[in-house]
């Protein structure tokens, strides 16, 4: 939603939008393996600002899922929202209370409704601001569920997302997502993983370089900080065990 942060703080805008968008979820990173998370995917997404109601948000996902033959097993909402929000639901779906029904971004925050299917979260729908609607749903999420199509295991999904960064024009670096694509490639090799691309080849033998610069340096620098080291030696601390092992 981050291109649209404008329109929702704009009063005197109003309408909706919907678009599919690659991401990339790197808060995901511990998770992918277990059969449910994508590093990345591809969101569906749905905002109306200021036209839609969360009623109206409602019917349309349900309707959407319906055409899916997927009916969701139970819905959660914030406990805020019960008494408000469990009649346009109209018996359609079990409701469970859940205090972290609620999604903020800064200065744009608003509680939600979230979708599940089999204990996996689909998709959502927040009501930022009181007055506009940001819908996600996950078609990979959708795909395993409908289709029974599983995510890869954990090396090939990092394989495939190191690639998709690739081949979307990026470079390994220390900033951005150039500094994602680095930590990515160390993660393949921190798990035993090969790829055979030139960037993976420089960035296994560029930490052989910096672990023996920290293990020369750190007696004489052992009062400096993580800031210090890696904007002086490019060496990031939280990943030094892997680096010198």
């Amino acid at each position: 939603m981050q291109q649209y942060k404008a329109l929702f703080s704009d009063p005197s805008f109003s309408g909706t939008v919907a678009n599919s968008q690659a991401c990339l979820r790197m808060g995901d990173l511990d998770e992918i393996g277990d059969g449910t998370h994508f590093l990345h995917f591809t969101m569906l997404g749905l905002f109306s600002f200021r036209e839609m109601t969360v009623g109206d948000a409602i019917d349309f996902w349900l309707a959407f899922l319906g055409t899916l033959g997927l009916a969701p097993d139970h819905v959660t909402m914030h406990p805020d929202r019960l008494i408000e929000w469990t009649p346009l639901y109209d018996g359609r779906v079990p409701i469970v209370a859940d205090a972290e029904c609620i999604w903020s971004d800064g200065s744009i925050s608003g509680y939600c409704t979230e979708f599940y299917k089999h204990g996996i979260e689909i998709g959502n729908i927040v009501n930022p601001l009181g007055s506009c609607i940001d819908v996600g749903f996950g078609a990979e999420r959708l795909d395993m569920i409908v289709n029974g199509t599983p995510p890869a295991d954990a090396l090939e999904t990092l394989r495939e997302t190191v690639m998709t960064i690739v081949e979307s024009g990026y470079r390994p670096g220390n900033k951005e997502q150039g500094y994602v694509l680095r930590k990515l490639l160390r993660r393949i090799h921190k798990m035993g993983g090969t790829l055979e691309h030139p960037f993976f080849q420089k960035e296994v033998e560029r930490q052989k370089r910096l672990g023996a610069k920290y293990l020369r340096l750190r007696d004489r620098y052992c009062d400096k900080g993580a800031d210090w080291w890696f904007d002086t030696h490019g060496i990031d601390l939280s990943d030094i065990d892997e680096i010198i092992e």
